[in-house]
């Protein structure tokens, strides 16, 4: 029922959200991206979370070669609307798609994907570069904006969020993201292993029953950050699997994929209620 009542509220967000296309520089200096940008109610100033798509890009399957903000894939367009409903600019980036790789990548092709979309050395810098677009923005309050990814896109957020970070030098709560939310993301990277130590407030969400990456290295990664000195918390939801909270029905089917969704909003919304707005 609960599932029910959340759908219907973001269907209703989804229809009468605002939605901007807008371009922007990456922190490589040489790709100009395409960014959504989720707008608000009122003139402002907000908080603004980025978010970070995953290996399957930001757009839709069934986009057919027409890559625009009517063809997102849904799952997107929830979270946009999700936080633009409750105050927060949304700016999801397209890290593929001025890249030449709009369709994104199948599962399993991890090995197989090009230096030029790297997680660990080029995202990073396209989270930075959207950081700097919002904060040259008038109506976003520069100091109040975090950052937000599923799977490849989470596992940039663990990577922008190091205090090794490409795209800055010496990174703070000041002068970078403010806070951190990964979604099942793969934590096996070269650039998070040793004694990695967040800069500011990660939360972690993993699928206790995950296909895709291992539930147990990135408890065990959470676990080596949070002994480095990292705020980091993570909470595992038994029995979900990788994109629980893709609202697509063969997915929801799952009551797991269900209660995880659920749980995950309900906890993202307080973490950046928490670390932005106050």
């Amino acid at each position: 029922m609960m599932r029910l009542q959340t759908l219907l509220l973001l269907s209703a967000a989804v229809a009468t959200a605002q939605v901007k296309t807008v371009h922007f520089a990456s922190e490589d200096h040489r790709t100009k991206l395409v960014g959504y940008l989720f707008e608000p109610e009122g003139a402002g100033p907000h908080a603004a979370i980025v978010m970070l798509h995953g290996r399957a890009g930001p757009y839709s399957s069934l986009a057919k070669g027409v890559y625009t903000a009517e063809t997102l894939s849904k799952r997107h367009k929830e979270w946009g609307a999700f936080w633009a409903a409750r105050g927060y600019f949304a700016l999801l980036v397209d890290s593929f798609g001025p890249r030449g790789y709009a369709e994104g990548f199948p599962r399993g092709s991890y090995d197989e994907r090009p230096a030029a979309v790297s997680e660990q050395t080029v995202r990073p810098l396209d989270a930075y570069g959207a950081l700097r677009y919002l904060r040259g923005r008038q109506d976003v309050i520069g100091e109040r904006i975090g950052v937000q990814g599923w799977s490849n896109g989470g596992m940039t957020v663990l990577v922008t969020m190091g205090e090794n970070a490409p795209g800055i030098q010496h990174p703070t709560r000041e002068t970078g993201f403010r806070a951190a939310l990964a979604e099942y993301p793969g934590c096996g990277m070269d650039a998070i292993k040793g004694s990695y130590r967040a800069y500011a407030p990660v939360l972690m969400l993993i699928a206790g029953a995950d296909e895709e990456v291992s539930p147990k290295r990135c408890e065990e990664f959470a676990e080596q950050a949070r002994k480095s000195g990292s705020d980091l918390k993570w909470i595992v939801y038994p029995g979900a699997v990788h994109n629980f909270d893709d609202p697509s029905n063969t997915k929801q089917a799952n009551p797991a994929n269900q209660r995880a969704t659920e749980d995950a909003m309900r906890r993202a919304e307080a973490f950046f209620a928490l670390h932005l707005l106050r």
